[in-house]
């Protein structure tokens, strides 16, 4: 379980990693939609660290680490 939750963990790292490269990409466009787009990378990028924290808070208690 704890291999599983560690590549999750990864994986959410990695795509965590691509949408900051995306929105600092984004910044640097000046077409109309471009508020529009840099608001919805914001989101995914807030949704996608939340998901990492789980995996995380997860794999911490699957480890044992706050446990007594």
């Amino acid at each position: 379980m704890a291999n599983i939750l560690t590549i999750g963990f990864y994986i959410a790292l990695a795509g965590l990693i691509v949408i900051l490269g995306l929105g600092l990409f984004n910044l640097t466009r000046t077409d109309p939609d471009q508020a529009s787009r840099s608001n919805k990378l914001m989101r995914m990028r807030v949704l996608v660290q939340a998901i990492a924290i789980l995996i995380l808070c997860a794999l911490g208690f699957v480890l044992g680490a706050f446990g007594g």
